[in-house]
């Protein structure tokens, strides 16, 4: 195990080490603070949509899940700032996001497990999650900018480099 500089220069061989200017101080901060906001409205609204959307596997279960896992990567992000945990904290913000929008505009029936959680009423815990989800959705993509792997640099990825 290195520690350390060879630490931090092998991170950096790999794409994986940390960028903490102060941009990325600022953007990190947005990007928990929405997903903060997203696990705070969907785990208070959870016991409202047992009633509301009480089908398959629940809507009340689903906002339960989105919570926990928005909580879980605000705080690996919060201590881990790589590439990749923004990228997470992106796809989470997005899967929240989505669904909101759709099911405020589009009646969707029951797909399989998934209930019908059509809503057309914004109402303030709404507005809330749509916002914190789309800051941390746009402020994560900016900070995956920010910590991916330059070019010129070795990456891990499946594609490879010629």
């Amino acid at each position: 195990m290195t520690t350390g500089r060879a630490a931090t220069r092998a991170d950096s061989r790999r794409g994986d080490a940390p960028v903490t200017g102060t941009r990325e101080v600022v953007v990190r901060a947005v990007v928990v603070l929405g997903l903060v906001a997203d696990a705070f409205v969907h785990l208070r609204m959870a016991p409202v949509m047992d009633i509301a959307a009480p089908g398959g596997v629940g809507g009340g279960n689903l906002f339960r899940l989105q919570g926990a896992v928005a909580a879980a990567v605000a705080l690996l992000l919060l201590v881990l700032p790589r590439w990749w945990t923004y990228a997470l904290a992106a796809a989470v913000a997005l899967s929240a996001l989505g669904p909101v929008l759709l099911y405020h505009f589009v009646d969707v029936p029951a797909i399989g497990p998934i209930p019908s959680m059509y809503d057309p009423l914004w109402s303030p815990e709404k507005v809330v999650s749509i916002v914190g989800e789309a800051l941390a959705a746009g402020f994560a993509l900016w900070g995956l900018a920010l910590t991916s792997p330059r070019r010129g640099q070795r990456s891990r990825s499946l594609v490879p480099h010629h």
